[in-house]
């Protein structure tokens, strides 16, 4: 009669013995930066998709679908909902980058060097977090945030190389980036 049979979930990742607070802030902030980053370079491309700076630009923004697509994925494996600022972070990236396209090359290189220097630090804190809690039980995460983390290290030494200090007001401009990234962070943690 009454008896209630019950199935595991067969897509998902077991949450038994993991610090899901823990997982869950840093896979929504994750999927929320990856998410922005698309955006950010979806308004850089719309304004110099044409022009000589158009190709690496594109080869970045590839490398960063390819991490939304992972933490598209990651969010479902371990059931984290996103946050509910999507819909402010695809406005807001995509005018940043159109934004910093607008100065030129070099100011959307200079973004580029600002965020992913945010990003890299935020990847290593997270790391150092997942490691001191049991480097075992992260395992799969930790290789995706340390893949990740080296991507972003990459976008940004192409922005140097590609003359992002030569970017009008730079150290404003970067600072100004910069902070920005924090409060997304801080946000995108907890909403």
């Amino acid at each position: 009669g009454g008896a209630v049979t019950v199935r595991p979930c067969s897509t998902g990742v077991a949450r038994e013995g993991i610090n899901g607070p823990l997982v869950d802030r840093i896979i929504r902030v994750d999927h929320a930066g990856e998410f922005g980053a698309n955006r950010i370079y979806a308004g850089q491309m719309a304004v110099l998709g044409r022009s000589s700076v158009g190709p690496v630009i594109r080869q970045m923004w590839n490398q960063e679908k390819d991490h939304l697509k992972k933490f598209n994925e990651l969010m479902v494996a371990y059931r984290v909902r996103p946050t509910v600022l999507l819909p402010f972070w695809s406005v807001a990236g995509f005018v940043l980058g159109a934004g910093s396209a607008l100065l030129g090359k070099k100011g959307a290189m200079a973004c580029t060097v600002a965020v992913e220097e945010s990003i890299s630090h935020h990847y290593n804190n997270q790391i150092r977090a997942l490691m001191e809690d049991d480097p075992e039980k992260y395992r799969e995460l930790l290789q995706v945030i340390k893949q990740f983390r080296d991507e972003e290290l990459e976008h940004h030494d192409i922005g140097l190389e590609h003359d992002a200090e030569a970017a009008p007001a730079y150290s404003a401009l970067k600072t100004a980036i910069q902070l920005g990234c924090k409060a997304a962070i801080f946000l995108s943690e907890r909403i």
